[in-house]
Parts: C-alpha cells; structure tokens; sequence
C-alpha cells in the first residue's frame, strides 16, 4: 500500500466561506468544494471551470484537500498523487 508522506499537513480547519472564494469574489459558479486541510481555504473542484482548489495547490504547495460535498470521506494529496479516506477526519489514512 502506497503511503502519505504529508499527513503532517492536516490540521483541524474550517472553511473560510461557503463557497469557493474565488468564485464568490469572480461571481461565478462551481460543480464540488474541496477544503485545504492546511489553511482551510475552499476552492472549487476539477471538474468546475476555474478548478480553484487545485490552483490553490500549485500557489501555496499545501498537499492534501479534502471533499466538503456532503456525504464525502475522501481527501487527496496533490503531492504524493494518493487518495485519502477522511472517515476518521483526525487520523487520515491511503484508500484501499
């Protein structure tokens, strides 16, 4: 089983808005919210048209998101290409 190297990163954070932020400051929309276990930042998924959360990655290098979708225990880090299952949210561990 692969591992995370970056588990350090998660820390117990809130997100900053209900929404993207970028995307409220633009007006525009978004498909999923994912959160930056490290600041808390929310940004869009890759599947919405500004993929926010990921260029939040590539500004700040901050590994791991995870999914604030309802109903969602999964997380990824950018840094080590690897999902994450959140079902534990304090004890992050690599999918199966």
């Amino acid at each position: 089983m692969q591992r995370c190297s970056h588990l350090d990163h998660v820390h117990r954070v809130h997100g900053k808005t209900h929404g993207c932020e970028e995307c409220l400051k633009m007006g525009d929309s978004w498909v999923h919210l994912r959160l930056c276990m490290e600041c808390g930042h929310v940004g869009c998924c890759d599947d919405s048209k500004n993929t926010h959360a990921t260029k939040h990655f590539h500004h700040t290098k901050h590994p791991i998101m995870r999914s604030i979708e309802p109903g969602e225990e999964w997380g990824w880090c950018y840094e080590d290409d690897l999902m994450l299952d959140f079902r534990d949210p304090a004890h992050p561990q690599p999918a199966e």
